[in-house]
């Protein structure tokens, strides 16, 4: 029978349910409802409330019960719409952007996953992580120090070295740190090189080997350990010796610069003199040239001229002796100071001195150029011809008188 509507027992326990106890007594019903709870999900507002009555719920009366029971039922219908924010919030924040000039490593729980390249991507928060890299910056790394040489002397050497990113997986973890391992690097290739040469070529003429020495060894280096960094270009900044000696070195520098700017003049003045001595040769050849064919215009017209008188030697040869002979004696004694006077004649009035004087001055003046030379000639050859033609008129009108004599 049911009391108050209700399916209590009267001599039992308030509150006891006798089915419950049936379903208790009964151990297959019991493993039923156990084998439904594990496969079944659990409920959230179940979970929820009985975590509220963990907390405290539990322990007020009937009144504070029923509260808690509704709080857990509000608590129980905002849940999900809190998780709902929860991943939209959890996705907007994966949303990343990588600048163009930058790559983007991506971990994922610590281990290398990918390289993303520039624009906006998309990482799952709280597991993803990405670090982007500066592939594109020309990064500067300055080393120096004091230095044993070959020839063991000191010398302070800066130098710095340009250099970029190349691979951003391998430049965060082939090593500890890439750009520390980049300068020990460096500062163990100038140290050899600087150890294989003199001083004075450091300090001189060798500060481009220095360079190209240095880039090669630091290339040797850094190539097995693949750090992912790309050497563009070392610059040999300054050498100098120690402060204890600066002045002799100072010196001895002057000095070398000194040699190099007259080696430097010398050669502007060879560079300057060249032309002028090659005109100067050249002009002495073509004078030399005018001066054979000059030669040879000469000797063609004495040809001429004694061929000319060949047939007149034919006819008179003891005319033509003569007068050879006069002209020739007339010529010598155009050179000489002395003068010859006939004792008939009483010439001893006249300024011979000044005549003298005034002849030498006109020879002294005459023209020396071959284009002169060569006009005298032909006028000489000229008056020859016209006194050969004279002799033979006089030569054949002197036997016209013979023969009118005879």
């Amino acid at each position: 029978m049911s009391f108050n509507g209700s399916d209590q027992d009267p001599w039992g326990k308030p509150g006891s349910n006798p089915n419950q106890s049936d379903n208790k007594s009964d151990p297959n019903n019991q493993w039923d409802k156990r084998n439904k709870q594990e496969q079944s999900p659990p409920d959230l507002e179940e979970v929820f409330s009985n975590l509220l009555k963990k907390l405290g719920g539990g322990q007020n009366g009937g009144n504070h019960n029923g509260g808690g029971k509704g709080l857990s039922f509000g608590l129980g219908k905002l849940l999900p719409v809190a998780a709902v924010i929860g991943a939209i919030v959890w996705g907007v924040s994966g949303f990343y952007t990588v600048k163009e000039a930058e790559r983007g490593v991506v971990l994922r729980f610590g281990e290398l996953e990918k390289i993303v390249q520039p624009g906006l991507n998309w990482k799952p928060t709280f597991v993803d992580k990405v670090i982007p890299v500066n592939v594109e910056q020309v990064k500067e790394l300055k080393t120096q120090g004091a230095m044993l040489t070959r020839d063991e002397n000191m010398v302070k050497v800066e130098m710095t070295v340009q250099y970029r990113v190349s691979d951003p997986a391998k430049y965060l973890f082939s090593v500890t740190n890439a750009d520390d391992s980049l300068n020990q690097a460096t500062d163990s290739a100038l140290r050899y090189v600087i150890g294989h040469m003199s001083m004075d070529d450091i300090l001189t003429t060798g500060r481009s080997i220095v360079r190209e020495d240095t880039w090669k060894a630091l290339n040797g280096i850094i190539q097995p350990y693949d750090m992912g960094l790309e050497v563009l270009d070392v610059n040999f900044q300054s050498a100098r010796p120690p402060e204890e000696v600066k002045a002799a070195f100072d010196d001895a520098i002057k000095a070398q610069e000194d040699e190099q700017r007259y080696i430097r003049e010398a050669e502007a003045y060879a560079r300057e003199q060249e032309p002028i001595a090659r005109g100067n040769a050249q002009r002495i050849i073509e004078e030399a040239t005018a001066y054979k064919d000059q030669v040879v215009l000469n000797a063609q017209g004495e040809v001429e001229r004694f061929q000319r008188l060949l047939p007149e030697f034919k006819a008179a040869p003891q005319l033509l002796r003569d007068r050879l002979y006069i002209q020739t004696m007339e010529k010598v004694m155009a050179n000489t100071p002395k003068v010859l006077l006939d004792s008939n004649n009483n010439l001893s009035v006249l300024p011979l001195d000044k005549i003298l004087s005034q002849k030498n001055s006109e020879k002294s003046t005459a023209p020396n150029s071959s284009n002169s030379q060569s006009a005298v000639k032909n006028q000489e050859i000229y008056s020859d011809t016209r006194r050969f033609s004279n002799s033979e008129n006089d030569q054949q009108s002197s036997e016209n008188r013979q023969g009118r004599f005879n």
